[in-house]
This record gives structure tokens, sequence and C-alpha cells, in this order.
């Protein structure tokens, strides 16, 4: 009898292509019989819950969540984990947003906040990611009344590093040019993924992580078999186990067809 996995897929150039925004045929042709074989389905994404909205196509076949790189995860409506930014330094990232003038998103349990002075947030996640539900943005304020699961500020590598000196209780995963993203510490991907193998009784050895970005470095390293698309970042491809092809190359197909599992 096949070994059966559970399969870990970040959504944003991995199972998303960046140009279609759309899912490959070929990825949900794969999904569909990874899942036939008896394989199980998770996500394992940056995105909160209310911008997860182009996984139409295989919702059926998800099994669970790992989401905002891993400070919430779930299962159906069942919490796995849930791990929040300390309160102070929530605030002290959007009065520096407001001081330097960049632009952040503000991820609460409930509901999002934004501010985009320059109209980066705009221009990235709208456009060129085709992020939707922004407009259901509520005032920052109101979201600093819940836990704040993340923090995506829009600068670069050099103020990250500056801005994570004074983050104690938080960790950063970056994943496009543009910004990063700010969790709690022990809030990541590849803790998601362990967290969700325990909950489900899961043995991690027989976990298998697809991703292309920074944030996705944890979970490739965590997983039994982590996959790095062709079009990942070289410095995932050094963490991957194996390099497949590029999203807009058939590369879950690609993978999947290669260890066998479908």
């Amino acid at each position: 009898m096949q070994q059966r996995y559970a399969l870990f897929f970040d959504i944003d150039g991995t199972l998303v292509s960046f140009e279609s925004h759309q899912i490959p045929p070929s990825a949900i042709l794969a999904l569909t019989q990874a899942k036939a074989n008896g394989h199980k389905v998770f996500i394992a994404t940056g995105r909160p819950p209310i911008i997860i909205t182009n996984l139409g196509a295989i919702e059926h076949l998800i099994d669970g969540y790992v989401t905002t790189n891993g400070a919430l995860c779930y299962v159906g409506d069942d919490v796995v984990t849930c791990k929040a930014i300390p309160q102070d330094e929530a605030r002290l990232v959007v009065a520096d947003s407001i001081d330097k003038q960049y632009g952040i998103i503000v991820i609460g349990e409930k509901d999002v906040a934004v501010l985009d002075p320059n109209g980066d947030v705009d221009m990235i996640f709208r456009q060129h990611l085709a992020v939707e539900n922004l407009n259901l943005a509520k005032p920052v304020e109101h979201v600093l009344q819940q836990r704040i699961l993340q923090i995506t500020p829009f600068f670069d590598k050099d103020y990250e590093a500056e801005l994570m000196a004074r983050l104690p209780g938080c960790t950063s995963g970056r994943w496009h040019p543009a910004f990063t993203d700010v969790t709690a510490k022990g809030a990541d991907k590849g803790e998601g993924l362990l967290a969700m193998a325990q909950h489900e009784a899961l043995d991690p050895q027989y976990t298998m992580a697809f991703g292309d970005g920074g944030n996705d470095t944890t979970m490739i390293r965590r997983a039994g078999i982590g996959v790095a698309m062709g079009n990942a970042i070289d410095d995932l491809k050094k963490e991957a186990d194996f390099v497949t092809t590029s999203v807009d190359e058939d590369g879950i197909r690609y993978a999947l067809s290669h260890f066998g599992l479908i």
C-alpha cells in the first residue's frame, strides 16, 4: 500500500500563478488525483482567511489551513493554533508606519485595517496580486482592539532589519521585494505544519511542503520533503530537497508525479 502524505501548499507563486492569478489546470488535476489516492491537502499561506479568495477551484479538496504564516491554523471550525503579536509591539509598528509614512496591513482575529499613504498596498495587493476584500478594511484603532495575528509593512530589507531589532516578540517572513509579513515569534509556516500534523495525528516524516518565497523556508525545512518551485528564490531552492518546474510550467504536477503520489 502506498504511503499517504500530508501536502502543504503555499498560494501565491506556488499554487496560483503571479502571471494569470489562477491555479493552472494541471495543478487542479494533480491535487484531485492526489486526494483520490488518499493524500491530505493543506494550504500554508501568508494570507489571512479574509483574503484567501483565489482557491475556488480546489476548495473542496482542502483539509485544513495554515494562514497568516502560521499565526492562525484551523480545520473547519476547529482552531489548531492562534498566536498573537504582543500588543505593545503591534502598536509600535502602527505608530512607526504613521511616522515614517509607509503602508501597512494590520490583521486582527476578525478584521483587517489598511494604511496606504503612498498607494503601495493598492498597487501591489490589488493590482499585482489580485487580492480581493481589502475594501472591507476597518479603522486601525478598531482592529487594534483585537488580537493582532500579522502586520504587513511595505518597506525594503534594510529598514526591515532596523525595525525588527525593536520587536523582540516578533519574527519576519518576506515573500515579496516590496513588503514583509510580521508575526509573533514562534508563528511561522514550519511551526504551523508541525501543529497541523500533530492535530491530525500525522507523522511529520510524511509531510511534503511546496513553496517559492522566503516565508516558506521554515516549512521547507520542517517537512519530510521540501519542494521549491522553479520560480522560487535561490535561497529557498538551496533549502529544498527537490526543485520542481515553475508554477506556470506545471510544477505541482511534476513534483507529485516525481514522488509517485499521482
